[in-house]
Formats: C-alpha cells, sequence, structure tokens
C-alpha cells in the first residue's frame, strides 16, 4: 500500500515534467525565431548590429546566420563604395573627355574649310569621321555604366505607345529616305509604363539597324500587340536576316558580323536597348530567318 502511494504522485508527475520540458522548449524555440526575425529584419532596413552570443543560451542555427548577415552588410557597404567610385569615375571620363574630343571635331571641321587639296582633303574626312565615332562610342560607354551600376535611375509612366514610335522615327525618316526605304507605321492607342526618354532610344536603336540592314527599296514596318501583362512595340525588315548561330550573340557588347563590318556603327545599340528595356520590367525579342526578314520586339508592362 505504502508502494502504491508513492508511485501514484510520480505518475502523476511524470506528466506535468514532461508538459513543462515541451512547454519550455516551445519558449525557447519562439525566442530563437523572435530573435532571428529581429536580425533579418534589422539587416533589411540596413541597421544590423553584430552582438554576442552564447551557443549555451542560442542555437547554433542563430549564431551562424548572425554571422552570414554581418559579412552580408560588409559586403554590402563595400558594393555601395564602389558604385560610389564608379559614380566618380564615370564623371571623371565624361568631363575629361567633353573638350578634347570637341576640338578635334571643330578643328577638323575648319580643316576641311580649307583649301586643301588630296589626298590631304582625304585625311580631314577621316580625321572627322574617327571623331565622331569616338565622341559616339564614349557617350554610349558613359550611359551603358551608368545603367549597369545602377547609377542610372529610369522613371516608367503611363504614356501612348504610338506617340513614342512617332518621335522616334521622325528623326530617322531623313537617313531612311536616303536608302530609299519606307517605314510604315500602324496606328495604335495602346499605352504602357516606360521611360520615354530612355525607351524612345532603345527603339531608335531598333529602327537604325532595321535601316542599315535593309536593302534599297525596302520597307520597314513598326506594329504593335496587345497582350494581357505586356505591350509590344514590333520592328520588322526584310533584308539581309541574321543566322541563327549568330542570334545568341546579337546582344553581346561589342558584336559585329562580318558581314556588316562595312556599315557605321560600334556594336553596342542592341545591347543598350536590351539594357533599356529590361531594367524597366519589359524584355527584347529576336526573330529572323536568314536572307528574308527580322523582326526586335520590343515588350513594355502594362502594370508599374
Amino acid at each position: 500500500m505504502l508502494g502504491d502511494a508513492i508511485q501514484l504522485p510520480l505518475v502523476l508527475a511524470i506528466p506535468l515534467v514532461c508538459a513543462m520540458i515541451v512547454l519550455w522548449n516551445r519558449i525557447r524555440t519562439r525566442r530563437i525565431l523572435e530573435s532571428m526575425s529581429r536580425m533579418l529584419d534589422e539587416a533589411i532596413q540596413g541597421q544590423f548590429r553584430a552582438s554576442h552570443y552564447d551557443e549555451s543560451l542560442q542555437s547554433a542555427v542563430e549564431a551562424r546566420l548572425a554571422q552570414y548577415l554581418a559579412a552580408s552588410q560588409v559586403a554590402s557597404q563595400d558594393l555601395r563604395t564602389e558604385k560610389d567610385r564608379i559614380q566618380n569615375l564615370i564623371s571623371d571620363i565624361s568631363h575629361q573627355t567633353k573638350t578634347p574630343i570637341s576640338n578635334i571635331l571643330l578643328y577638323g571641321q575648319l580643316l576641311q574649310e580649307q583649301e586643301l587639296k588630296e589626298p590631304a582633303l582625304d585625311y580631314v574626312r577621316l580625321l572627322n569621321a574617327q571623331a565622331d565615332k569616338l565622341h559616339f562610342l564614349i557617350d554610349v560607354l558613359v550611359k551603358t555604366s551608368r545603367l549597369e551600376s545602377g547609377i542610372l535611375k529610369l522613371h516608367p509612366v503611363l504614356s501612348p505607345i504610338e506617340e513614342l514610335i512617332d518621335a522616334t522615327v521622325d528623326p530617322l525618316r531623313i537617313e531612311a529616305e536616303k536608302r530609299q526605304i519606307r517605314i510604315q507605321i500602324e496606328p495604335t492607342d495602346l499605352n504602357s509604363y516606360f521611360d520615354p526618354k530612355w525607351t524612345m532610344e532603345a527603339l531608335s536603336n531598333l529602327i537604325d539597324n532595321a535601316i542599315k540592314y535593309s536593302l534599297p527599296g525596302g520597307i520597314i514596318e513598326i506594329t504593335t500587340q496587345k497582350y494581357h501583362l505586356f505591350h509590344s512595340i514590333c520592328v520588322t525588315d526584310y533584308g539581309i536576316g541574321i543566322s541563327e548561330d549568330q542570334q545568341a550573340e546579337v546582344f553581346g557588347r561589342f558584336y559585329r558580323s562580318a558581314e556588316v563590318a562595312h556599315e557605321p556603327g560600334v556594336g553596342i545599340g542592341l545591347y543598350l536597348a536590351r539594357q533599356i528595356i529590361e531594367i524597366q520590367g519589359g524584355y527584347l525579342k529576336l526573330k529572323s530567318e536568314r536572307g528574308k526578314s527580322t523582326t526586335f520586339s520590343i515588350f513594355l508592362p502594362t502594370n508599374p
């Protein structure tokens, strides 16, 4: 009877002890999760500060997370410092080269106005052409670097696509007429979210390429298409086309096919166009058949 009297409290105590252990583990786990959540919130806000963690009180996972966040914060600070350095470097390059190139162009024009004989006149023409190319190249490199580093911010707003197309095509019609190429625009009432200035530059690069690689007497068609999440602008030419093995390469920086080496350009227009469109949440698509046609399509989001 005495033994039964002693065992009964023990039997009753065991569930209570188990319940207390479970409760303690839950409290401890909750504290760890709350601590981890707090650390993540601080890291997201850029306010994380490393503390001393005693693994006898905190989980090893929590301590590892603290180490990871501390390292990530250092990497983030280094990245911001590097971006600032690149921004200053780009500004310096742009500022320091602007005046010398402008002077070269000015002196070249003055020389060309003089009564020069051949071959001196040819040399001046070549000098001016190369100076123009250098000016264009530096300008494009500065733009590309600013886009890639995130220094340059684009501001997409809901805008009419037809206005974008008209504003882009107007200054290119003279060059198209010189090559006896007709630009045909399909009317549209579609609107999308895009930065008008920079998207115009991207579209201009596509139309300029179409003009360069169309055959004399050809036509360039600019059409639009409505989708649920995007509206597209398609630029189609019926020129030399792009072979399938080159289609993955044409968006590369400075890529120039040997077949079009005689055409003006530095091979960065398509690369820059894709960067501009992707930064705005859109994308660029290519469809081409060698010797028949090429279509570049810009897809612009319908929502911000």
